[in-house]
């Protein structure tokens, strides 16, 4: 295989890791959207906007998502709890940080 062939090979690898990226941050971007109308319906419902247990439960059920894709459970666990940072003021009614 020639060196331009070995390139156009790994331009087209990149191009398809930039694809992921971008749908990456667009999955991102619409859970935040659902973080704000969880928020909304808990504060007409009166409940309190942080919910430790539901919290721990998506950083378990993240974990147990992980092991059965084969990725480390707690690099992921960690990504989900950055997550659950991004989302935390959208579902209090702020905007994102």
């Amino acid at each position: 295989m020639s060196s331009n062939e070995n390139d156009t090979g790994l331009t087209a690898l990149r191009e398809k890791v930039e694809h992921v990226d971008t749908a990456i941050v667009a999955l991102l971007a619409q859970r935040v959207e659902l973080a704000r109308a969880v928020g909304i319906h808990k504060r007409e419902e009166g409940l309190a906007t942080l919910d430790a247990k539901r919290e721990a439960a998506v950083l378990r059920r993240a974990g147990t998502l992980a092991r059965e894709a084969g990725l480390p459970e707690e690099a992921v666990r960690q990504l989900f709890w950055t997550i659950i940072g991004i989302c935390r003021p959208a579902e209090g009614g702020g905007a994102p940080p």
